[in-house]
C-alpha cells in the first residue's frame, strides 16, 4: 500500500512507521524533516501535497496541535488554535484528499482521551477531539467509493508522561506502540466510523 503519514516525525507517527514500513510504502508529512512539507492549517498547503502524491491507498494524521490554557483566561484566538490545526486541519485533509485516495481505501484520523476523561486546562483540546470523533462517525456513512475513515483516541503516552504527569493526575500511560497498533488496526482491518480508544 501507498500511504501518507501526517506527523511522521512525532512519536506516534516514528510508532506507526515502524510497524508499516517494512511492508508498506509510507509518504511522511510534517512541517519539516519530512518527505512532503506540511501544514495542515494551510488548505494550499495540503492541496499542494495531495499534488505532489498523486493517489494514495491510505491517509493517516498523527498530528494537530491543540490549545491548553486555564478556560478562565482562554480567549477565542487561543480556542482558534485548537480549531484551526486539530478539528479544521484534520478535515480538509479527508474533504481535499477524497479525490486522492483510491476505491476502498482509508483516512484514519486522530482525537484523544481527554473528550471522555477530562483534565484542567484541556477544554479546547478535548473540544477538538470530540468534533472529530463526531465527523467520522457521520462522515463513515456517505464517504464514497468503500471508502473507510476512523479515528485513534489515544491516553497520554508512556514516552511523554516525565513532561506531563502533572496534567494527567492519576491517569496510566501507554505505550506508543500500543497506540500505533490501532492506527494499524484502521489502515489495514476493515471497520469504519470507529474510535479506536488506546486508554
Amino acid at each position: 500500500m501507498k500511504i501518507v503519514l501526517v506527523g511522521a516525525t512525532g512519536t506516534i507517527g516514528k510508532a506507526i512507521i515502524a510497524k508499516l514500513e517494512k511492508e508498506h510504502t509510507i509518504i511522511t508529512a510534517s512541517r519539516k524533516g519530512a518527505d512532503v512539507m506540511l501544514d495542515m492549517t494551510s488548505v494550499a498547503s495540503i492541496q499542494a501535497m495531495y499534488a505532489h502524491v498523486g493517489k494514495v491507498d491510505a491517509v493517516i494524521v498523527a498530528a494537530g496541535a491543540a490549545y491548553f490554557g486555564p478556560l478562565e483566561t482562554m480567549t477565542p484566538e487561543d480556542n482558534q488554535q485548537s480549531i484551526d490545526s486539530k478539528l479544521k486541519g484534520q478535515m480538509n485533509l479527508v474533504l481535499l484528499g477524497l479525490d486522492h485516495i483510491q476505491d476502498g481505501g482509508s483516512f484514519t484520523l486522530v482525537t484523544g482521551i481527554m473528550m471522555d476523561d477530562p483534565i484542567k486546562q484541556g477544554a479546547s483540546a478535548a473540544m477538538v477531539n470530540g468534533g472529530i470523533r463526531a465527523f467520522v462517525k457521520s462522515a463513515a456513512i456517505e464517504i464514497p467509493r468503500g471508502i473507510r475513515i476512523n479515528s485513534v483516541s489515544p491516553n497520554v503516552l508512556q514516552e511523554s508522561w516525565d513532561k506531563y504527569a502533572n496534567f494527567f493526575v492519576g491517569f496510566n500511560p501507554v505505550p506508543a506502540e500500543k497506540v500505533a497498533q490501532a492506527f494499524v488496526k484502521s489502515v489495514l482491518g476493515g471497520q469504519t466510523g470507529q474510535n479506536y480508544e488506546v486508554y
